[in-house]
């Protein structure tokens, strides 16, 4: 009988989410490619609206530009690293890097959701935030403010890339409970009004 290690090992082969690094404009073709060889895939896109001296147009963009999420099928990489359009598979030492499935949940529901995203300067730590209602209720992530617009920036720390998520601002609270108390006190008639950021640190 195999060792109880190893047994999870193969689990976690068949459930963990990890990257490809693409070429430059391949991913959606490397992402049709490996769903058609029977992978789970994940790219995330956004609308982008380009324009031209003579023109404009829509664009469907990736949110991560040279990456493809990928779930499980590590037992079958030979069949990755040889499909056109794949650069590399990313590594953490001598394993295959792990993204955790809470960081792809929260990209998915805010790309299904209905919010405008878009791609984000990645922001390590802090103003770090929880959607209290809404599609994207649970969900945590970092609150930035643009203008008179709100935004939850959501980041793939393993990639150091972020996107983010144009979101109400009462649709939030600090995720660290301990501030809860001073953040809704902050809402009533004459206090402060919100601000661009709420400096928490990653807990």
């Amino acid at each position: 009988m195999p060792p109880l290690e190893t047994i999870d090992e193969r689990i976690n082969e068949a459930s963990d989410w990890w990257a490809l690094y693409t070429r430059h404009q391949h991913e959606k073709v490397v992402a049709d490619m490996l769903a058609l060889k029977g992978f789970e895939v994940f790219l995330p896109l956004y609308d982008s609206l380009r324009r031209w001296k003579d023109r404009r147009k829509l664009l469907s963009l990736p949110l991560f530009p040279c990456y493809v999420f990928v779930r499980g099928g590590l037992d079958r990489k030979l069949q990755v690293v040889t499909t056109p359009g794949v650069h590399m598979i990313l590594y953490r030492g001598e394993r295959v890097a792990t993204i955790p499935e809470i960081e792809i949940q929260a990209i998915q529901r805010a790309v299904e959701g209905p919010y405008r995203i878009e791609p984000h300067p990645f922001l390590p730590c802090g103003a770090r935030v929880r959607v209290t209602r809404g599609p994207l209720e649970g969900v945590e992530g970092i609150l930035t403010r643009k203008k008179n617009l709100y935004r939850l920036v959501l980041s793939v720390d393993m990639l150091a890339q972020s996107v983010c998520v144009e979101i109400d601002a009462t649709d939030v609270e600090p995720a660290e409970p301990s501030l809860n108390a001073a953040f809704h006190a902050s809402r009533v008639v004459g206090a402060p009004s919100f601000p661009d950021t709420i400096a928490l640190s990653r807990s």
